[in-house]
C-alpha cells in the first residue's frame, strides 16, 4: 500500500471542494503525500493508506453520491484510517455554534457505515446564483431577505487547517 492520503469530496456548488483542497494542502505542508479528488473520480482505494471524505449537506444529509461512495468502498474504508467532514450553511447562521450537536447528527448515516476516527464540521458559503433549483434559489433569497442566511463565504480557514493538522497523527506516521 502506498504511503498516500486521499482527501475526497462531494460538492454541489464548490464550497466543499474548497474545504477539501484546504485540508489536502495542509496535510501536504506537513509532509503527507495527498491526492484531492471528487468522489465521482475515485474508483479504487488501494493506493491510499488513509481516507478523508467530506460532503456538502443538503436537507440535513450528505449528498447521495457521497453516501454511494461510502457504500461502494465500505469494506476497504473499515480497514484504513478514515476521517469525515461536512460543510453546511447551518453553522454560518447567527449563533450557528449552538447547532453543532444537531449538525453532528447528520453524520449518523456515515457512522453507521464506517466509523470515522475524527469528524470535522464546517460552515460553507452561499452564492444563490450557484443553486441549481429555481425553487431552492427562491427559498434562499427569502431566507436572506429575512436575515436567516447571509450570502458569502463563511468558511473558517483557521478551523479547517487546525482540524487537518490534528488529523495527521491519526492518519499516518508523519
Amino acid at each position: 500500500m502506498a504511503n498516500r492520503i486521499l482527501v475526497t469530496y462531494a460538492s454541489n456548488t464548490g464550497w466543499t471542494m474548497g474545504v477539501a483542497e484546504a485540508i489536502g494542502k495542509t496535510l501536504s505542508e506537513y509532509g503527507a503525500a495527498v491526492d484531492v479528488l471528487p468522489m465521482r473520480d475515485v474508483k479504487d482505494l488501494s493506493a491510499y493508506q488513509a481516507v478523508v471524505a467530506g460532503s456538502a449537506i443538503n436537507s440535513g444529509a450528505w449528498l447521495p453520491e457521497a453516501m454511494e461512495f461510502l457504500r461502494k468502498h465500505q469494506a476497504e474504508l473499515k480497514r484504513k484510517p478514515f476521517a469525515a467532514f461536512l460543510v453546511c450553511m447551518t453553522l454560518s447562521m447567527k449563533n450557528g455554534g449552538q447547532y453543532r450537536s444537531h449538525v453532528s447528527s447528520w453524520l449518523s448515516p456515515v457512522r453507521a457505515l464506517v466509523r470515522p476516527m475524527s469528524e470535522g464540521l464546517f460552515a460553507g458559503g452561499l452564492d444563490i446564483r450557484k443553486i441549481p433549483s429555481f425553487g431552492d434559489r427562491l427559498k434562499f433569497r427569502l431566507s436572506v431577505m429575512f436575515g436567516v442566511w447571509i450570502e458569502g463565504d463563511h468558511r473558517d480557514w483557521g478551523a479547517i487547517r487546525k482540524w487537518a493538522v490534528e488529523l495527521l497523527p491519526l492518519l499516518s506516521n508523519f
